[in-house]
């Protein structure tokens, strides 16, 4: 536990320049925060305490120093349902359990698994996490109600369906044309609260017909744990275990994503668990929503020239003084100018670059990440991971096991009389294995193998098997009895030490070179005469 724990060193990289890009990237995750608290149904004042108290606690106990944690959009789209089904105490005991997975997940060191995530399903995820955020914000969009249905598609269907709030339209319009097209001309200065200014100062001047977030309290609530509900916690069990999920996932590929925009930074993902599960046991208690880290908001920490995890503590300090001094003001911004602000953080979400990349590499990946995405619109965030992984796994399998190759090795005339090879030829044959012997390709290698032409002696080179696996093993020894059953000996030579053991079970002759198994093999044609002597 020792190794969780924060040490002098996290703080020995802080400067001054930490404080700059603290403070822009609260400017860029105040509009984010408030628009992520009212999509996850729990409204804006728990997202600002999510981003306060998660932000804060990941700084110091997390396993990157350039991290920024707080509400995340595919976070909100798995809370959605949750809400729906259990309501807000729901979400929060969710949050709860999730942490305390999180913990045993960083216990365990499972954090080093995550980077075997491959790219098309990490494409294919953010894909459909966009395209669900978007759909989200027409209701609020429009100026009409939100659904009471759980799929995104069906809601945002019936809102277009009806009239629409022609204020709402132009200000949530306004806010995200703002936000892309300044991105666009000046990366450096942050659109999102500039555009969230001037559509709350524009409904306001002209007393727009709009509806607004509401107030908002001036302090973090008194920590309490008034929302558990010890008899509901084995049903809540299952969406705890996919928000951790997601939130080991997202946390720890931002982490991946810091460490490529820096120098000299490289994170713990197990320390990285234990920051995120610390944050999540705590924020329900304040009235958070479940947080993960947030990539978007890492990015621009990492441009504005953060260094160590000082930055991300004064965005959540920052936050909390807005909290405290802006309270009444931040309460009057409309709701559909923080669903513009969403919809345009969906769009910039998509890299259409490396989509593009992936799309055209090759059919597999291209299956993959439209499977992902679809899977992750119709399904679920976990689900469609899950779905990807194997999808993929079962791709990748397919290709190693079509990579294995059986050739015919010519035995070298040096090593005996022209006569004797001639002989030699007429009667044994060598192959040589390459690749992975393993489940997914022994089948084919069985039907291969059992299809030598007649002769008297197969030497198998296996020196170029990489892996074997208990059932190419298996299937090595079928092939060695129908082979002997029509007469024809076989040899193997080269065997690895790690492969030994599992053939000498088999009875299998086997020998350490090539040259011991032909020397063995013109012996034995001559004991029983189909060689000369």
């Amino acid at each position: 536990m020792r190794t969780f724990l924060p040490a002098r060193a996290d703080w020995t990289a802080a400067a001054p320049k930490d404080l700059l890009a603290g403070l822009t990237v609260a400017v860029v995750a105040l509009p984010l925060a408030l628009g992520f608290g009212v999509a996850s149904g729990l409204g804006a004042a728990a997202g600002l305490a999510t981003a306060i108290v998660a932000g804060a606690l990941a700084a110091v106990f997390g396993g990157s120093s350039l991290q920024v944690s707080g509400p995340t959009g595919a976070m909100t789209v798995v809370l959605v349902p949750i809400v729906a089904e259990f309501g807000p105490g729901g979400v929060l005991t969710v949050g709860l359990l999730a942490g305390l997975l999180l913990l045993a997940l960083a216990v365990a060191r499972a954090g080093r698994y995550m980077r075997y995530v491959p790219a098309p399903v990490i494409e294919g995820f953010t894909i459909g996490i966009a395209a669900v955020i978007a759909l989200q914000q027409v209701p609020a969009a429009l100026g009409v109600p939100a659904g009471d249905g759980h799929n995104v598609v069906v809601n945002a269907v019936r809102a277009l369906g009806s009239g629409p709030s022609w204020p709402a339209v132009a200000l949530a319009g306004g806010v995200a044309a703002v936000m892309l097209l300044g991105a666009r001309w000046k990366p450096a200065i942050p659109f999102s609260l500039l555009a969230v200014a001037l559509g709350t100062v524009a409904a306001e001047l002209w007393s727009l017909p709009v509806a607004r977030i509401g107030a908002l309290p001036a302090f973090l609530p008194a920590p309490s744990l008034s929302f558990l509900d010890v008899t509901a916690l084995w049903s809540l069990l299952p969406s705890a275990v996919a928000v951790a999920a997601l939130a080991a996932l997202e946390s720890l590929l931002s982490a991946t994503v810091a460490d490529g925009m820096s120098v000299n930074q490289r994170h713990d993902p197990d320390r990285e668990l234990f920051g995120q599960g610390i944050a999540n046991v705590v924020a329900p208690v304040f009235g958070g929503v479940p947080a993960t880290a947030a990539i978007a908001r890492t990015a621009v920490n990492v441009r504005s020239g953060a260094g160590s995890r000082l930055a991300a503590l004064v965005h959540a300090v920052t936050l909390a003084v807005v909290m405290l001094a802006a309270a009444p003001v931040v309460g009057r911004i409309p709701l559909a100018v923080l669903a513009g602000v969403l919809i345009a953080t969906a769009v910039r979400m998509v890299e259409v670059g490396a989509v593009r990349v992936l799309m055209r590499a090759n059919r597999s990946d291209a299956l993959v990440l439209v499977l992902t995405a679809v899977a992750t619109l119709a399904l679920d965030l976990v689900t469609a991971v899950i779905l990807g992984l194997v999808v993929a796994g079962a791709l990748a399998l397919r290709a190693v096991a079509r990579s294995v190759r059986i050739d015919e090795e010519p035995l070298e005339p040096g090593d005996h009389t022209q006569e004797e090879h001639d002989l030699l030829a007429e009667h044994i044959v060598a192959y040589r294995l390459d690749g992975p012997l393993f489940f997914a390709a022994a089948h084919r290698f069985l039907l291969e193998l059992t299809e030598i032409a007649e002769v008297s002696v197969v030497i198998l080179r296996l020196s170029h098997v990489s892996t074997m696996d208990g059932t190419g093993a298996l299937v090595l020894r079928d092939a060695v009895e129908r082979l002997e059953r029509r007469g024809i000996t076989v040899l193997l030579s080269g065997v690895r030490d790690e492969h030994r053991r599992q053939l000498e079970t088999h009875g299998v002759r086997m020998f350490a070179t090539t040259p011991e198994a032909i020397e063995y093999a013109r012996s034995h044609l001559h004991r029983n005469g189909t060689l000369p002597r």
